[in-house]
């Protein structure tokens, strides 16, 4: 573990790419494999392989609670520690005074790891810990902590540890990140460069794979201006998740890569049947099922389909693309109601059905289509929907009362209060927009239905995971504004450790100040630097890493939409709010007010 930790203070005491890759490789490469291997793992910031759901379950709280003992510090020494590192990991390496100088093997530390993952209660826990902490050097306590924390915080991304082993053993770098893409496991992928065996990976089921992700398009005009006769999707605004199917077994992953299968138990069941072994994109939404004839409350057909130029005119493309389904999207704020759950009950399944509106397959029979263009995964995730077969079964396997769905989009359904609606797997609807006017329509036209705006993409583009390119481009609304109050701020992270640069902020209600936000982003570094002198002298309390502060400090910031919450005393949350500037101009009397979010929540909500 010494050499470990030694290497890694190596790679984070320089900024150049290059040079902590070669460190890293050096490393690796004198090793032995099955050492290297744990490393590698231990490099990605995780305890355990990412494939794995096993997890340590030990909280900052706790960590706090031993460094103390064992340093014998108080609170205020810590905290002093803590402002001065920025993480607990290298308060740990400041303050321990270490054990033996034995150095640990990194396969023990993994089966220790292992034990403290499976004792249960924090205090069978703490005693793993404290022992394990009591027993090593400073600087391996360092990097213990920061392993157990997940961020080693040594500017070291999974990426470099990746092209550090295509170094260490030779080989392409691609074929190193196909392979810890297929398997989820970095040591796993580290043991088969080093036998020269990486085209032996297969995919793992059931462990996420990074998502595809789009660019922002300012306008019609500009998205085209990147390619030609483009595929053009609405933008719903609920949450992206990947589907991996194998026979009756189904589990969903949101963006973060989570397990979110609890939240939505009746899914599984509707993909539950397929052909073949398989993994979808697509989006999570809260659905509104209407029948064909019964009309939305605007008296117009929410799902009639753009008047753009038809995909199915184009040749090649499979008319399924163009099924019109039956109901709408509903605002993210009824989605909400279901997120984070571990137990849905039917009654909230009846309040608040989703759908789950499929846009791309991944992998299919037991081949990784994502190199394939987007033009011939299209077609073979239309086979894929129009083939199969839905278990109406509950996970209990018990029988739900539930109504026929037919294959693919259509579900004539009417909400019948006494019976589950018959859960929608939607084949998201895709058209063609060659000029800026039928784009403009069409983007009128996706949030006339309540949607966020349009994803516009290149029918040739293969699926690259993780990656932000111009393959993909999204066109979407103006985000909302709010001016409002900074009521508290935090110290950073990474870069930003020694100033406060998080802001906890809030709106008006009456002579009341109430907490809707929190946000880091948006500030240049000079505006920070100048706010944190200013918060650090108009302090009201000091609670080590976080302050409440005078509210005087106005920003606008912008966010998607609101959210119902009770994370904050407003009970509303933004959802992905960000800085847009520092407001001098305005007093904290002339913020926004709690009418003005309920007003904006009313609007989005109708």
């Amino acid at each position: 573990m010494r050499t470990f930790a030694e290497t890694a203070d190596r790679i984070a005491a320089t900024t150049k790419k290059l040079e902590k890759t070669a460190l890293l490789a050096e490393y690796l490469k004198s090793a032995p494999v099955e050492e290297a291997a744990v490393a590698a793992v231990f490099f990605s910031g995780r305890p355990f392989p990412a494939w794995e759901e096993t997890t340590l379950q030990v909280g900052g709280t706790l960590l706090w609670r031993i460094v103390k003992e064992l340093s014998g510090r108080s609170d205020l020494e810590l905290t002093a520690a803590y402002r001065e590192h920025g993480d607990l990991g290298a308060v740990a390496g400041a303050v321990l005074p270490g054990g033996t100088e034995t150095q640990s093997a990194l396969s023990k530390i993994r089966l220790i790891f292992r034990e403290i993952a499976a004792a249960r209660g924090p205090a069978a826990k703490a005693v793993l810990v404290r022992k394990l902490l009591s027993e090593v050097s400073p600087l391996e306590a360092k990097y213990i902590v920061k392993i157990v924390t997940g961020d080693l915080r040594i500017g070291l991304k999974e990426s470099l540890v990746e092209e550090a082993i295509a170094k260490a053993f030779g080989g392409p770098v691609k074929d190193v990140q196909r392979a810890n893409m297929l398997l989820g496991d970095i040591g796993e992928t580290l043991r088969l460069a080093a036998e020269g065996r990486l085209a032996e990976a297969r995919m793992r089921l059931f462990h996420p794979i990074g998502f595809m992700l789009a660019s922002p398009a300012e306008s019609a005009e500009d998205a085209l201006s990147y390619f030609q006769n483009a595929w053009v999707e609405d933008k719903y605004d609920g949450i992206r998740a990947q589907a991996h199917c194998s026979g009756e077994s189904v589990r969903f992953f949101s963006r973060t890569r989570d397990e979110i299968t609890e939240s939505f138990p009746e899914l599984p069941d509707a993909l539950a049947g397929l052909p073949q072994d398989v993994i979808l994109d697509g989006e999570i939404v809260a659905w509104s099922y209407l029948a064909d004839d019964q009309p939305t409350d605007n008296g117009r057909d929410e799902t009639e389909n753009l008047e753009a130029p038809a995909l199915s005119e184009v040749e090649g493309a499979s008319p399924v693309l163009l099924k019109k389904t039956t109901g709408r999207a509903l605002p993210f704020s009824a989605l909400q109601k279901r997120l984070g759950r571990k137990k849905v009950s039917e009654k909230l399944m009846r309040e608040v059905p989703v759908a789950y509106l499929v846009f791309d397959v991944l992998y299919a029979g037991g081949e990784l289509v994502m190199d394939r263009p987007l033009r011939e995964r299209a077609r073979i995730l239309d086979e894929l929907l129009k083939t199969r077969t839905i278990n109406h079964e509950g996970r209990e396997g018990t029988r739900r009362k539930t109504k026929a769905n037919p294959a693919i989009t259509q579900s004539n359904l009417a909400f019948d209060p006494e019976c589950l609606p018959s859960t929608q797997i939607i084949r998201a609807p895709v058209y063609q927009a060659s000029s800026p006017e039928p784009l403009n329509k069409s983007f009128d036209d996706a949030q006339a239905r309540g949607n966020e705006g349009l994803m516009i993409k290149d029918p040739e583009s293969p699926y690259t995971p993780g990656r932000r390119g111009k393959s993909w481009l999204k066109l979407k609304r103006e985000l909302a504004t709010l001016d409002v109050v900074v009521t508290a701020v935090e110290y950073g992270h990474g870069r930003r450790i020694g100033v406060l640069s998080d802001y906890t902020f809030a709106v008006r209600d009456g002579d009341r100040l109430l907490n809707i936000g929190k946000a880091y982003s948006g500030l240049t570094d000079v505006e920070i630097a100048e706010m944190t002198k200013w918060f650090l002298d108009h302090t009201i309390e000091d609670q080590g890493f976080r302050r409440t502060v005078e509210p005087r400090i106005v920003l606008e910031v912008a966010f998607n939409n609101i959210m119902k919450s009770d994370r904050h005393s407003s009970g509303y949350a933004l959802r992905f709010p960000r800085i847009v500037r520092l407001r001098p101009d305005k007093l904290p009397e002339e913020a926004d007010t709690m009418e003005r979010v309920k007003e904006i929540f009313q609007k989005q909500s109708g």
